[in-house]
Parts: structure tokens; C-alpha cells; sequence
């Protein structure tokens, strides 16, 4: 197989002429500097803003590789922000580390039984998986509205400030764990039958249950794992801006996160899945994001802007628009067949 035709090198190949377009349009855009020990700069930023998506990517591409779909995983980072703020607003003593991460363990243990909740519904009781996750989507949200009683919640507690603007070894520590995390899914699904057994699911999965593999429980995993990277990312969002805001956390994610799995090559149909190839569209998407700002794109023609920009690399992944209009014809010479 050629270079071309592999189904990273188009996301890849737009990635990079985005990041050509911010040499003349950004000022120092490739410049990293140092400071009090951490990395800054515009690659930097980029990255962190990417980790909570990539995080949100992960989940959903194994839910898409079982052929089902999640879109409450915005509102499963709305509550998992919400509820851990709360909890350490009520701590007498904020910065103590116990108490945060006794504050962090409740939130993604919530948000694991949200997951549990999503799976019964789709393996269990046979929901559509989009009508399913559109429930919690819905109640999930309002959920979060309860927890923080229609209000801003800010939280000034040092410990869990570093999860989403904390540093380790100059590294943001919101990249950290977002790799971490895509490293690990990437070793279970490749290193293991996990990958092979949600391939089977996805791709057919009466044939699979028909070979002996539990592809219920397997559907019901992957909900639960979607849930919990959803809460993950839901506490570095909070974090992030030191506060938890139940109608704008995870607003839409679930949008970008499903169209980087795209651009990352795994089909919507369920089957084959690629982690890498989501971990560069989410990369590719906050990079697309930073362009427009720097380019001077009027706000108006943003998402008009975006939009085109990804029909333009779908064309371009697809092997029937490629064989119709870049592959050259051979030439067709008509010939008469002479009577003998």
C-alpha cells in the first residue's frame, strides 16, 4: 500500500499545511519557551487544549467500533466537574490532598454509573444506542444543574488546580494524562483480544455472538469506559478554569469528538478503529481552531470556515472521490473490427 493511501496521511498531511499557514499568520507560533521550569508557547497551548477532547476521542472510538455512539459525554463532563467541585467546596480544608482526591474518586465513580446506566440501556434493553445516550445527554445535563443548583461553582483548592493547569516534569500536566490514557487504550486494544473481539462486535455482531464472544458485556464496557474518559475530562475542564459551569462544560463535545474519530479513519459503521488516527484528529481540530483566530477569519464565518475545511480532508480520505476525480483515465481508443 502506498504512502498516499494510508488512513492517516490525509489528516496528517492537513495538519501540517495548518501548521505552515500559522508560520505567516502567527507570530513566534513554533517558538517554546521556558519558564519556572515549564514549557509555554502556541504548540504548547494547542496540545493542552486538545487533551480534554482526546480524552472524550478515546472513549468514543471504542463505543464506535462496537457500531453504537455516545452523545452524553458532554453532559457526563458537565457532572463530573460539577460534582467534584462541589464536594471540595464543602471540604474544610480545600488544599488537603486526601480530601480532593476522596472528591475526585466520588466524581468518576458517579460518572462510572452513568456508563453502567448508558450500556444497560443499549445491551440490555436494546435501546438504539443514539436514543440511549440522548436520554442521558438530556437528564445529564439537568443532573448537573442540580448538583451545582443552577450556579457557577468556583473552588480555590490548589491540589485539584493542578489537574488541569499543574505541571509535571515541564509538561502540562493535562497532557499527561490524556496520553496516558490513549497509551493504555492503545495497549489493551492492540497488545490484547480487546481490539480483535470489538472488531468482531462492530462488524458483525450476530456473527460474533454466534463464535461464543459476549458481545453485550463487551458493549457494556465500552459505555463504561466512554463515561469514565468523559469524567476525566470533565475534572481537568473544571479545573482548568477553576470552577464548574454545568450549561458550558462539554458543551457540543460530543460533536468534535465524533468528527475526529472520523478524521482518524475509524467507520462510523463499527469495525475497524484507529486510536492513533483519533488522537491526530483532535490534535488536527484545536489546531484548525487556533488557525482561525490567527488567520482573522471574522467570527461570523468561523464554523462555515471549519466546516469546509473538514469536507475538503473527507473528500480527500475517500477511496471513491479519489478514484473520480484525482485518478487519471486511461485513455479509452475506439477500434473497428475489420471483416475478414
Amino acid at each position: 500500500m502506498t504512502f498516499h493511501k494510508h488512513h492517516l496521511f490525509w489528516p496528517f498531511a492537513v495538519f501540517v499545511l495548518l501548521l505552515v499557514l500559522n508560520i505567516f499568520f502567527s507570530n513566534n507560533f513554533f517558538s517554546i519557551t521556558v519558564h519556572d521550569g515549564h514549557l509555554y508557547g502556541s504548540l504548547i497551548d494547542i496540545a493542552r487544549r486538545a487533551a480534554p477532547l482526546i480524552l472524550v476521542g478515546v472513549g468514543m472510538t471504542l463505543v464506535i467500533a462496537t457500531g453504537g455512539i455516545d452523545l452524553s459525554v458532554g453532559s457526563v463532563m458537565a457532572v463530573s466537574g460539577a460534582l467534584s467541585c462541589l464536594l471540595i467546596g464543602d471540604l474544610g480544608d480545600p488544599d488537603g490532598v486526601a480530601g480532593v482526591l476522596g472528591a475526585i474518586a466520588v466524581a468518576l465513580l458517579l460518572c462510572l454509573g452513568l456508563g453502567v446506566w448508558n450500556g444497560f440501556l443499549v445491551s440490555v434493553i436494546g435501546i438504539q444506542p443514539i436514543v440511549a445516550t440522548l436520554i442521558l445527554m438530556v437528564a445529564g445535563r439537568g443532573l448537573a444543574q442540580l448538583i451545582t443548583g443552577g450556579q457557577i461553582l468556583n473552588v480555590t483548592s490548589a491540589p485539584y488546580r493542578v489537574i488541569g493547569a499543574g505541571y509535571f516534569l515541564a509538561l502540562p500536566v493535562s497532557v499527561l494524562i490524556a496520553v496516558a490514557v490513549a497509551i493504555v487504550a492503545g495497549l489493551l486494544t492492540r497488545r490484547t483480544a480487546l481490539g480483535l473481539l470489538l472488531q468482531s462486535v462492530g462488524g458483525s455482531p450476530a456473527a460474533s455472538r454466534l463464535a461464543g464472544i459476549q458481545a453485550r458485556g463487551l458493549t457494556w464496557l465500552v459505555y463504561v469506559i466512554a463515561a469514565v474518559c468523559a469524567g476525566i475530562a470533565g475534572l481537568i475542564y473544571s479545573s482548568n478554569v477553576a470552577s464548574a459551569d454545568s450549561n458550558a462544560a462539554g458543551n457540543l463535545i460530543e460533536l468534535d469528538a465524533i468528527l475526529a474519530v472520523v478524521i482518524g479513519g475509524t467507520a462510523l459503521t463499527g469495525g475497524r478503529f484507529s486510536l492513533s488516527g483519533t488522537v491526530l484528529g483532535a490534535v488536527l481540530i484545536e489546531t484548525l481552531n487556533v488557525t482561525i483566530l490567527s488567520v482573522g477569519i471574522p467570527v461570523e464565518a468561523t464554523l462555515l470556515f471549519k466546516a469546509v475545511v473538514v469536507v475538503v480532508l473527507c473528500l480527500g480520505q475517500s477511496p471513491a472521490f479519489r478514484e473520480r476525480v484525482l485518478r487519471r483515465r486511461t485513455p479509452v481508443v475506439a477500434t473497428k473490427e475489420v471483416a475478414a
